[in-house]
């Protein structure tokens, strides 16, 4: 292996961890991320997929290559287990499908994302986000495009339907293996964790091996935003279901973690500790940010990101503000802010 930006190791094209499991690197086009690992487990009714990459020519030409490198092909796959309904994560899920004839497996919560991004009309969405940016604080100028590009079709948005729904706690259908859906809500409302309950195959300390997805990475921070139904006016507070969903993973206390993102990586506990560290340290800078009334889009501005906010591209702002409100809602809901009365666009101000 050779090493990432960021010091860790980096797996080749393929990568045997041993004990039936192996890896893939799927390319994401024009992304920093560079790729997702696609996890081939065997099974005794063939190969099951942990994600399938995106949606690409490139991408499907990396995984069915992956897949004759590891000894198999996509005809041969038995099903497809997906953490969460990211294109990176889910985008080829459909190619698999018809290709093989393997069930595809996800949250309730994701499905029903899915779903609602199939059924829904570009005009309606544009309109959504407009409003939401609008409520937000985003100025004229950020918002002008979004008005104008209404009737233009959004693209990438038709996501393939699972077959089957994930029951947090199931063990899930993989004949001869013991794969337990942990759901982790945060990153998405239903992000799933898969904790194989086996023996590490280099006997690591610890209980079993977990392919985490995007919930626990070895050096990112996942993205904390806002999935909502633009007909469900119900509050959700997506960050304190992380930190839970975190302090859960924490303790089941594996031998290994098999992310989707970087590098495989042990210790899970110290991971999930720098992690709650790091979001309890964000929330008392923003706290200490709101001594003055700001709205989202203020807050966003002046929140730290990995490059100063004129760097940051249109639909990462936006990305951005997500994530801002995001915070506000952790912080309300623990009486640590508050909206402003009578603020338009609303602002907040510590509490």
């Amino acid at each position: 292996m050779t090493s990432s930006l960021d010091g860790g190791p980096v797996h080749p094209a393929t990568y045997d961890h041993g004990g039936g499991v192996r890896s893939l690197r799927v390319p994401i086009p024009d992304n920093p991320l560079g790729h997702t690992l696609v996890y081939v487990v065997d099974t005794d009714r063939g190969p099951v997929l942990v994600d399938t990459g995106w949606d690409d020519p490139a991408s499907w030409g990396a995984l069915t290559a992956g897949l004759i490198a590891c000894g198999t092909s996509v005809t041969e796959l038995y099903g497809v287990v997906v953490t969460h309904h990211h294109p990176d994560h889910h985008g080829l899920s459909g190619a698999v499908r018809e290709a093989s004839g393997a069930w595809i497996a996800m949250h309730a919560a994701d499905g029903a994302i899915v779903r609602r991004t199939r059924a829904t009309r570009p005009a309606r969405w544009y309109a959504y986000m407009t409003d939401k940016l609008v409520a937000a604080g985003a100025p004229e100028e950020h918002v002008a495009p979004l008005r104008t590009a209404r009737r233009r079709a959004l693209p990438g948005l038709s996501p393939v339907l699972p077959d089957r729904e994930i029951e947090p706690g199931e063990l899930l259908d993989l004949p001869g293996r013991r794969l337990r859906a942990i759901w982790t809500p945060g990153h998405t409302p239903g992000h799933v964790c898969l904790h194989l309950e086996e023996d590490h195959p280099d006997r690591l300390p610890g209980h079993g091996r977990l392919f985490s997805g995007d919930h626990l990475l070895p050096g990112i921070t996942p993205h904390i935003g806002l999935y909502e139904d633009p007909d469900d006016a119900t509050v959700t507070d997506p960050l304190g279901d992380y930190l839970a969903s975190l302090e859960r993973v924490g303790r089941l206390a594996v031998a290994e973690v098999l992310p989707a993102h970087q590098y495989a990586f042990t210790d899970a506990p110290s991971r999930v500790r720098e992690l709650l560290r790091h979001h309890e340290d964000r929330l008392a800078d923003l706290r200490e940010l709101l001594a003055e009334p700001l709205t989202p889009w203020q807050l966003a501005e002046r929140m730290e990101w990995n490059r100063p906010w004129e760097q940051i591209p249109y639909g990462s702002r936006n990305i951005a503000v997500s994530e801002a409100e995001a915070h506000l809602r952790r912080l309300v809901k623990l009486g640590h802010a508050e909206a402003v009365t009578g603020s338009d666009p609303v602002t907040y101000v510590a509490a």
